[in-house]
């Protein structure tokens, strides 16, 4: 058996569906397929259950590309599909599809449509397209699960030394926390910490699986940057957020966000040594 998840949107956009994914394939025992955009396609390694990645630019596409679409998606036997997408197009093609159950927050091809959360973490608010099919959603008890030889290589590539390791990911550009308050905040931290083993977050296009990876043999994140965020809160590393609200982050121990209702740069260092406990 098999769900289909239709998902725009950007990196962060993917990885906070990541733990509904997981639990319709747990709880259904189903395989998934996800169409999302081909520049994310690859977040989807990260998820063993994700049999297949259909590679579907929702805000270009012509309409041979939703023909082709809908080819793929009329071929498996799908019994779900939870639709994250929106217009007349989508819309056109899920209701041609053979697909009994078609879960959407609007549009005509539903045959059931969901009130979204709108408060929370954002993986969380996807719950109500989830409850239709009985499968609960806990994001907040998701971790992604790494390869050990990836987790290895992580571990290798961290500085040397036996302390605790932080790692820091801003997101850069005139918005961000200024260079000059990411540079202060880790002289004092290691003034503090004199076994404190800082790296910086790879580069955007690196490998999902080193990404994440480096993420999970951290002790403590330091990220401005949404992508280290979302992946810190699904590897269950402590956080301290840049630039979100707590009110949207998982409520849980070792988990704040800071500056979500301001700029960054009126957030001072104490304000973030104070977050990670070094006030």
């Amino acid at each position: 058996m098999r769900a289909l998840f239709l998902i725009p949107g950007d990196a962060v956009r993917q990885l906070q569906t990541l733990p509904a994914v997981a639990a319709t394939a747990q709880q259904l025992q189903f395989q998934i397929q996800v169409a999302c955009p081909p520049s994310v396609g690859g977040i989807w390694q990260l998820v063993p259950a994700v049999e297949k990645v259909i590679p579907f630019n929702y805000q270009d596409a012509t309409l041979a590309d939703w023909t082709n679409l809908m080819g793929s998606v009329r071929d498996p036997d799908f019994q779900a599909c939870i639709n994250l997408a929106q217009g007349r197009q989508v819309d056109l093609m899920l209701s041609m599809s053979h697909i009994p159950k078609r879960l959407a927050a609007s549009g005509f091809s539903a045959t059931e449509k969901v009130k979204p959360l709108d408060k929370g973490w954002s993986a969380q608010r996807l719950a109500p397209y989830l409850s239709p099919l009985g499968v609960q959603l806990d994001a907040q008890a998701f971790r992604l699960l790494l390869p050990g030889s990836s987790l290895q290589k992580a571990t290798e590539a961290l500085p040397p030394g036996q302390g605790p390791v932080l790692l820091v990911a801003p997101k850069g550009g005139p918005e961000d926390w200024p260079g000059q308050n990411w540079e202060t905040v880790t002289q004092r931290i290691q003034r503090r910490l004199n076994d404190l083993r800082i790296q910086q977050s790879l580069p955007p296009g690196s490998p999902w699986i080193q990404r994440a990876a480096q993420v999970a043999s951290s002790d403590v994140v330091l990220a401005s940057d949404p992508v280290s965020i979302e992946l810190a809160l699904l590897c269950g590393v402590p956080l301290v957020a840049l630039g979100s609200r707590s009110d949207d982050l998982p409520a849980r121990e070792g988990v704040t966000g800071l500056g979500g209702t301001t700029t960054l740069t009126q957030l001072s260092v104490d304000n973030v040594l104070g977050a990670l406990g070094l006030g």
